[in-house]
Parts: structure tokens; C-alpha cells; sequence
């Protein structure tokens, strides 16, 4: 063969198999070596779709990306076209395909894409919040204290954030991001999008953290409006407290000296401050 082969990324259903692009039938049917993050969900994704890949079809998930990079960017080299597809949506985000490209790209390598559903923007549109401007955040740490530091980073974030979170963790994950950026903000979430049992639900954080206390299962993706322009950051409010209760002052008086300082609402400091002392004991 001349020349170096292409890397496609292709992108695949997030849910109903009639999403799939024309051009997503045609890239698995001609490649000459698949990357699949489950060989078996791939197996039937083909079988849905009526495709017959006549290529090699290899594991390419989280566990191994690293070690497979080196002997793909060969095939491609050697003039291969690889097709990269992860179990739902777009290879790269969130999912195995960034090292792979990078080293791809740097060995002089074409790296192309068959566009496909995307989870975040399906979940953007369908929120219900503004879309102008939004961020990608992608799963937070799994560690509780790890978690809560990120959101509390985020808390002055105007942008519509956008989430991935595992339905195991949503009611956790809700949870911190109430008492980051209050129980009121906006959210959605979305549940096995495009899929037969679709759900959105709109709220407030409080009210979709107590929802999601029962059992939640599916793919979910959190949508949640940004800061508003005026007022101030609750986790902010939220150290001050900390700080004058750890000198002696009754939690009433340093919820309410914070909560005017900061611009926050006083009962949602207040909830926060319960909140942080129980944790800690």
C-alpha cells in the first residue's frame, strides 16, 4: 500500500439504532481493522444495523487504549483505514480515542470523522436551559472530597454545564451539586436518550436530588444552568462559615454575617452549613 492509511472516528447510536448515519454503515463495512470499546455491544450494533464488517474487529476500551495505540498506529502506517467506535456516541469524549489520535496525528497520520449522536448536545437541547453558551465537564471524581472540590470550582461558572454521571452515584452527585450551587439552580436530568424508556426531568437540585434517591438505571447525562450574573458563591459564603465557627461563633450568626457578605441566601447557607458539619462527624 502507499502512504499511511486514515483513522476514523466514528461516531454510533446513543440509543435507537435508526440514528445511525448512512456513512457509519459504509466506514464499518469497508475498514480494514475495527477498534471497539465492547467487542460483543459492537457485535450487536452491527446485527441491529444489518452490517457485516468484512475487518478485524479488536478490544479497544479504557484498560487496554494504552497499550493497543503503539500497534494501530502501525496498521495505519502500513496503510490500513482503523475505524474506532465506542459502545454509544462519539469516540474521544468521555470514551477511548484520545491517545490514539494524538499519537496518530503526530505520526503524519489523517484522522477523520463519521459524525454521529452526541449525548451532550441531544441532552443541551432537550434541557430546556440556554444553550448560547455551555461547557463539557464529563464525569467528576468518584471520591466524595475529590467531587466536591470540583464543583465548588465550578460554582461561579455562568455557561450551562453539561455532565455525565453514573445512575449508581446521580443521587450523590445531585447532592454535592445542591449544596455547590444551590438548591434552586435549574438542571435536567436525562435518561437513556433517544432509547424506548427516554426520561427528562426538569428541577431544581434539591427536588432532583430527592428524586434520585429511588433507583435510577440507563445511561444519564445532568444538564445545569449557570450562575447568574449577580450574587455570590455559596462555597465561598460556605468557608467563611467554617472559618468564623471554628473561632467560636454561633453557627446562626456566622450563617447570617456570610450569607450577607457574599450575597448568597441565607436558609441555603444555612442547609449547606448542616450539611458540611455532618459530614465531618
Amino acid at each position: 500500500m502507499d502512504g499511511p492509511g486514515v483513522l476514523v472516528l466514528a461516531g454510533t447510536p446513543i440509543g435507537d439504532a435508526a440514528g445511525a448515519a448512512p456513512a457509519l454503515l459504509a466506514a464499518l463495512a469497508d475498514a480494514d481493522l475495527i477498534a471497539a470499546e465492547d467487542t460483543r455491544k459492537f457485535r450487536d450494533l452491527c446485527r441491529r444495523l444489518g452490517v457485516a464488517p468484512a475487518g478485524q474487529v479488536v478490544s479497544f476500551f479504557d484498560g487496554n487504549e494504552a497499550a493497543r495505540v503503539d500497534g494501530l498506529v502501525r496498521q495505519l502506517l502500513d496503510g490500513r483505514t482503523v475505524v474506532v467506535v465506542s459502545d454509544a456516541g462519539m469516540p474521544a469524549v468521555s470514551d477511548p480515542g484520545y491517545r490514539l489520535v494524538a499519537a496518530a496525528a503526530a505520526a503524519g497520520v489523517r484522522v477523520t470523522a463519521v459524525p454521529g449522536p452526541s449525548a451532550v448536545l441531544t441532552a443541551l437541547a432537550v434541557s430546556g436551559l440556554p444553550t448560547d453558551r455551555f461547557c463539557f465537564e464529563g464525569f467528576l471524581p468518584r471520591k466524595r472530597g475529590d467531587r466536591r472540590a470540583r464543583l465548588a470550582g465550578l460554582a461561579a461558572e455562568r455557561r450551562t454545564m453539561v455532565f455525565f454521571e453514573a445512575p449508581h452515584r446521580l443521587a450523590d452527585f445531585l447532592d454535592d451539586a445542591s449544596a455547590a450551587f444551590g438548591a434552586g439552580r435549574r438542571a435536567a436530568v436525562c435518561r437513556e436518550l433517544t432509547k424506548i424508556h427516554e426520561e427528562i426531568l426538569r428541577g431544581g437540585l434539591g427536588e432532583l436530588a430527592d428524586w434520585a434517591k429511588g433507583e435510577v438505571r440507563g445511561e444519564i447525562t445532568v444538564v445545569v444552568e449557570g450562575a447568574a450574573g449577580a450574587g455570590g458563591s455559596l462555597p465561598e459564603a460556605l468557608a467563611s462559615v467554617r472559618l468564623a465557627t471554628g473561632t467560636g461563633r454561633r453557627l446562626s450568626e456566622a450563617v447570617a454575617e456570610a450569607a450577607a457578605a457574599h450575597g448568597v441566601s441565607r436558609r441555603e447557607l444555612y442547609d449547606a452549613a448542616l450539611k458540611d458539619r455532618a459530614d465531618e462527624s
